[in-house]
């Protein structure tokens, strides 16, 4: 179906708002099953915490660029192996993060 999204064993369940990690639920807030949501639906594509943060949590919202790193940060110790060498959310130093399909 096309509301599900498969990368690798993380798969998102875009009309129930699930992600499972091989085949296991994972618990995430609103806030980060919008993160991640966004990243797997623009593979590839690098985008600056500013764009992640307008994105996601709307031009119109008060917070800062930091709060991007923090829920990322919350997302990788959740869905990857190895947090500190990431699979899915990548960081490009200097320009920001991207999403590997």
């Amino acid at each position: 179906p096309k509301d599900i999204i498969r990368v690798r064993g993380l798969e998102i369940q875009a009309d129930a708002m699930r992600v499972l990690v091989n085949n296991r639920e994972i618990s995430l807030t609103s806030t980060e099953y919008g993160l991640l949501y966004f990243f797997a639906t623009n593979p590839g594509i690098v985008f600056s915490k500013e764009r992640l943060f307008e994105s996601v949590w709307g031009e119109d919202s008060f917070g800062d660029n930091a709060t991007v790193a923090v829920h990322i940060q919350k997302i990788r110790k959740k869905i990857e192996k190895n947090p500190a060498e990431p699979e899915y959310i990548e960081t490009v130093w200097g320009m920001g993060y991207r999403f590997n399909s």
